[in-house]
């Protein structure tokens, strides 16, 4: 380094040598110390509100496997940040976000922009949160953040930056570390887990989200094989982790402690890999698990461990645990094999009205692209999408696993920006509801800019359907703001420079979605369906 390095240089030498040369952010002033003189060797990719910038950045490092960078502002962006930031964290998402702070020597009077309490404001839905103390420190501190990132069980960290801090004079280079990624169970504690599997007359497998994160799609489907095991998803799953069309595959468990219980009914022993035992909502009161029925945990993450509230556990990376069982367990020749899951016939079409959801999803499969990858955020017709648009291939199906909505429409942008980034050319498809539309919509214009072809299936119910299926639940009637009239989604789309088009039928559903896949834009497709109550 020269006589002239600073903070700035020795800090962006240290993010090229980790690879985040990839910026996601909206930029306040406080942020402008950072972002100055931004070398053309780094990509800023520009969203225009924070809750899609998390979300973007989420997606983006899911699909890359990198940590992705993100820079949002002071504690009002940050602020709008945070509820896509829970999403980061339960999907274990390695996001280093960053925000600025206010002058050092203006702090100490809480001035205008300055982030009161800084390192509090997004916890607990991080890892690590920090400011540090001297400026000097801004290099190891991003050090620091990267390993805490990563390392498992990897999630978001927050860094606090005072904006006076960058053209700070500092000798160089930073340290660069390496951190490992991935550790191993215990092989005595293993062994004992496959003896079990071995001794179990009807065992069932549940693959979560740990699997796919961890590149255990194949080595699953190697275990399940093997036990000729019935394979189950996990409640709430935000990404697949068996193929959905397997011979084994038995659908998902369902949302609550009931139906879960239910749908292990006849299982000597529950085998959970990678999902939390288990991701309940709503409350509907029954027994955690059939009498009889023993589980077996297997997560990296020591907190998913100890709030299961049944089972024995073992602590290791879910792909690694997957193969070392698998040469362990004896095959499961003499095994009965499980029931095949029933699949749907075709829906039948109604002579007049809106399209049900099944109508809509039966016509997506029915053109279908080879290798796609689904976003979906249209809470109410889950079931519909893994009837018609089962997972085939791993890394192709991402889903919130926050419970908030806003998530999906800026994720896709990630997505396809993470695919470009690393070579891959795959169509990338976000199907989404009309409530859920509104949350991040702003991540169109970002989709346009960056000329990503994406497109947005937008089923407008004009209604939050699954609040009111709550409410019959809940035995709660007369719940105001429930209803969703008025939503122009295609004047909308067509604001944010999108091609959109709006669909009554089966058959000019098919056909906008094929042109809209051709066209190598962002579309957006709006289909009118009919409300629906799901059974809860």
């Amino acid at each position: 380094m020269n006589e002239r390095s600073t903070v700035h240089s020795v800090t962006y030498e240290l993010l090229r040598s980790l690879r985040l040369t990839t910026v996601f952010g909206n930029p306040g002033s406080t942020e402008e110390t950072f972002l100055q003189e931004f070398p053309d060797d780094f990509t800023y990719v520009l969203a225009l509100q924070e809750a899609s910038v998390i979300a973007m950045a989420d997606a983006y490092a899911q699909t890359t496997r990198r940590p992705a960078l993100v820079n949002v502002h002071s504690s009002a962006g940050l602020g709008n940040s945070v509820g896509n930031l829970v999403a980061a964290y339960h999907g274990h998402t390695p996001l280093i976000v960053t925000a600025g702070q206010q002058h050092r020597e203006l702090v100490i009077g809480e001035p205008y922009l300055a982030n009161r309490d800084a390192t509090t404001l997004p916890r607990p839905w991080v890892k690590w949160s920090y400011e540090p103390l001297r400026a000097e420190d801004v290099p190891e501190a991003f050090m620091r953040a990267y390993a805490a990132a990563l390392q498992p069980p990897s999630g978001p960290v927050f860094l606090s930056i005072p904006l006076d801090d960058w053209n700070r004079p500092l000798s160089g280079p930073a340290v660069l570390r390496d951190v490992s990624t991935a550790y191993a169970p215990d092989p005595a504690r293993l062994r004992h887990f496959a003896a079990r599997i071995t001794a179990s007359r009807r065992p069932a497998l549940v693959f979560g989200p740990e699997v796919d994160r961890s590149g255990g799609w194949h080595a699953a489907v190697a275990l399940a094989e093997r036990l000729n095991a019935a394979v189950y998803s996990p409640p709430l799953a935000d990404r697949a982790s068996f193929r959905e069309d397997h011979r084994l595959y038995r659908g998902p468990l369902g949302m609550s402690v009931r139906a879960v219980g239910e749908r292990l009914a006849g299982h000597d022993l529950v085998v959970v890999v990678g999902a939390e035992v288990f991701r309940y909502y709503p409350y509907v009161p029954g027994d955690i698990l059939p009498q009889g029925t023993e589980l077996l945990h297997i997560t990296s993450d020591p907190a998913v461990a100890a709030a299961a509230r049944v089972g024995d556990s073992l602590l290791g990376d879910a792909r690694m645990a997957i193969e070392l069982l698998t040469e362990a367990v004896a095959e499961g020749g003499d095994r009965e094999l499980p029931e095949p899951m029933p699949r749907p016939g075709k829906p039948t079409r109604t002579p007049s009205g809106p399209l049900t959801p099944a109508e809509v999803y039966a016509a997506l499969a029915d053109v279908r692209p080879e290798h796609a990858v689904f976003v979906n955020e249209s809470t109410s017709t889950m079931a519909e999408h893994a009837q018609w648009l089962p997972a085939v291939e791993p890394e192709s199906f991402f889903a919130t696993p926050s419970g908030g909505i806003g998530w999906a429409l800026p994720a896709a942008v990630g997505v396809a920006l993470g695919d470009r980034d690393r070579g891959v050319r795959r169509p990338v498809v976000c199907l989404i509801g009309d409530g859920s539309f509104q949350y991040s919509v702003q991540g169109l214009w970002t989709a346009v800019q960056q000329g990503l072809p994406v497109v947005y299936v937008a089923m407008r119910n004009g209604e939050y359907s699954i609040l009111k299926s709550f409410a019959d639940l809940e035995k709660t009637p007369g719940v105001p703001g429930l209803d969703l009239p008025g939503l122009d989604i295609v004047s909308v789309a067509r604001g944010f420079g999108c091609q959109a088009a709006e669909v009554q039928s089966p058959a000019e559903l098919r056909k906008e979605f094929t042109a809209a896949l051709e066209s190598g834009v962002t579309c957006v497709i709006v289909v009118t369906t009919r409300p629906q109550r799901i059974t809860l």
